[in-house]
């Protein structure tokens, strides 16, 4: 099992997702340089965390054109597994592989903190270790995290069971006072039609340990790694 960590210029959380694939699913990871055109016969690819080209222009619009961005596509495309956290998620959606977009937090202030999260969908490739209705403690860390789509394209999430967490309180409710950047419909994270790509802003790499307060991150890789030892 081999799994590719994108590095781009900005890139602050690609050393936690290598880590989180080496050290919690004994699998080999690998860095891969945004200029490259190579992913190494990956079998799955996460596009990390932070401020990739310093945020310039809108956040993940130029990372969205990177080389490697190409091979990632062509992959996803081919039904790879692509996990954007984060500046990942903004990533994926400027590149055109999720629907929607990412904008600045309605509060116009950076968010940085523990929240909880409602499991959505439990399927493979990413949530299948989770239940539906489950409560998660995952934090965040974001400037531009507020997750907006045309009403129809909503919809089309809600019907299609795209939409996989949501931002809610202790006992699992959803409420605006959970909701930490104004996302509709406190939208946290959502996968492509096919289910192979999924794209969140709270940070599962950071979520793996008892030391880092919550291993409630920890079910993404280890679906992660399920589906990869089925597919094989």
């Amino acid at each position: 099992m081999k799994i590719g960590v994108v590095t781009f210029p900005g890139s602050n959380c690609d050393y936690d997702c290598y880590k989180a694939v080496e050290e919690l699913l004994q699998a080999e990871a690998v860095y891969l340089w945004h200029k490259e055109h190579d992913l190494q016969s990956v079998d799955a690819v996460f596009l990390p965390g932070g401020f990739s080209y310093g945020d310039y222009l809108r956040c993940g619009a130029i990372a969205a054109h990177s080389p490697i961005m190409r091979e990632v596509i062509e992959f996803a495309n081919a039904g790879g597994p692509v996990a954007g956290i984060c500046n990942g998620f903004q990533i994926l959606c400027e590149s055109g592989l999720l629907p929607g977009a990412l904008v600045r937090n309605r509060t116009l202030k950076f968010r940085s903190r523990a929240v909880h999260l409602r499991v959505e969908r439990a399927e493979p490739p990413f949530t299948s270790e989770y239940e539906v209705g489950q409560v998660l403690r995952i934090p965040i860390a974001h400037g531009e995290g507020c997750y907006i789509a045309d009403p129809a394209v909503l919809d089309e999430l809600e019907a299609n069971g795209q939409v996989a967490f949501r931002y809610c309180d202790a006992e699992g409710n959803v409420v605006p006072a959970a909701n930490p950047n104004g996302s509709v419909r406190n939208i946290a994270g959502i996968v492509n039609a096919a289910g192979n790509v999924l794209g969140m802003m709270p940070h599962p790499e950071r979520a793996v340990d008892p030391l880092l307060g919550s291993t409630d991150g920890a079910p993404v890789f280890r679906a992660l790694a399920g589906h990869l030892s089925v597919a094989r």
